[in-house]
């Protein structure tokens, strides 16, 4: 779609830019007017969905122009703010106990669908970009109105009857609250720089051993086989508590971080393995963060903790993926990627006892 635009500068770098953007706005939102503890989160779900699927439609509007093409996108991004953080907070709502595992396979299914457009891009099931957008749109739509009809409000929800501008500090100034806030920060330096670059650490071995690659093929296989990772440290968290399945897999991914100039070295066959271990210890420890804040926040302001954190490590995310963007041409590409090591030094940092 963007290669109809006659544009001086980059409008896909632009187009997911203001998503990105909108996300940050609307979490912000969302966490300083306390909407999610306020209001039914599954109705808030149902109407974001509702919206941010009219705002994906709108890019179907004839001789749309650019500035309509990424306020659209823009919305898109701010409605999202209304999906992930609210559906962790609709999942908190049910578990008093075991929310590691429900938001294990909560943020598994979110592994899934980042790793899906590789996998659509590797098979070309649709070369018309209208079906796409209208297609995902209406799951969208299928999806907030299954939530608002079927999951309703949980019973250890805990509503707050007015608006509470102070909150974050509030929230921020407990101790437990801001060390599981910062582990997740320091996580999430790493996660998305990862995700977004896999196709190029595929691309840069392939270029350096003269091979051929399957880069979206791959790319998909590394990223979605995190959705298992997901999944068994939720099951692990039962056993041994949330913080030391985070910790661990910070420990692990920090490892990878650093030791990350060697994986160029190996042979094909240990080259995917390893980065796929990789691809499943970067995402791992990210349910058990969030179960973490959720379970040091009070109850009835969960819903904003875990929007207030989502917000604030989308906004680092953004830092992380620029200093590589911006590191690639600079330095040997094969030593970008010690950089994201801060992050989880930062994160083992943070959950010290």
């Amino acid at each position: 779609m963007a290669v109809q635009f006659n544009v001086e500068f980059n409008i896909l770098g632009y187009l997911l830019s203001f998503v990105q953007f909108g996300f940050i706005v609307g979490t912000l939102t969302f966490a300083l007017l306390t909407l999610a503890d306020r209001f039914s989160p599954s109705r808030i779900f149902m109407i974001c969905a509702l919206l941010g699927s009219i705002c994906n439609l709108m890019l179907l509007i004839p001789n749309i122009t650019v500035f309509n093409l990424l306020t659209a996108r823009f919305g898109t991004g701010f409605f999202l703010a209304g999906i992930y953080p609210i559906g962790m907070k609709i999942a908190s709502d049910y578990y008093k106990g075991g929310l590691g595992r429900a938001l294990g396979y909560l943020v598994g299914a979110l592994v899934l669908g980042t790793s899906f457009p590789h996998f659509i891009n590797e098979f070309s099931w649709s070369h018309d970009y209208k079906a796409v957008i209208v297609s995902t749109s209406i799951l969208a739509l299928i999806g907030g109105v299954c939530m608002r009809l079927f999951v309703p409000d949980g019973p250890y929800r805990r509503p707050v009857s007015k608006l509470q501008l102070g909150i974050v500090t509030q929230l921020f100034s407990i101790t437990n609250f801001r060390k599981a806030a910062f582990g997740y920060f320091g996580h999430m330096w790493e996660l998305y720089a990862f995700w977004g670059f896999v196709p190029v650490i595929l691309k840069t071995y392939a270029d350096l051993q003269r091979i051929e690659l399957q880069i979206s093929f791959w790319s998909f296989i590394v990223i979605g086989i995190g959705a298992i990772s997901c999944i068994l440290g939720g099951l692990i968290s039962l056993k041994t508590g949330s913080r030391k399945v985070a910790y661990n897999s910070l420990f692990f991914s920090g490892i990878f971080c650093f030791t990350s100039p060697l994986l160029f070295l190996l042979p094909p066959q240990w080259f995917i393995v390893v980065l796929c271990i990789w691809g499943m210890v970067v995402i791992s420890d990210s349910p058990q963060f969030s179960t973490m804040v959720a379970a040091t926040s009070p109850p009835e302001l969960r819903g904003t903790a875990l929007t207030i954190t989502n917000s604030i490590g989308f906004a680092i995310t953004i830092v992380s993926i620029q200093l590589l963007s911006f590191l690639l041409d600079k330095i040997d590409p094969t030593l970008i990627y010690v950089f994201l090591g801060i992050g989880p030094i930062w994160g083992i940092y943070s959950l010290r006892k």
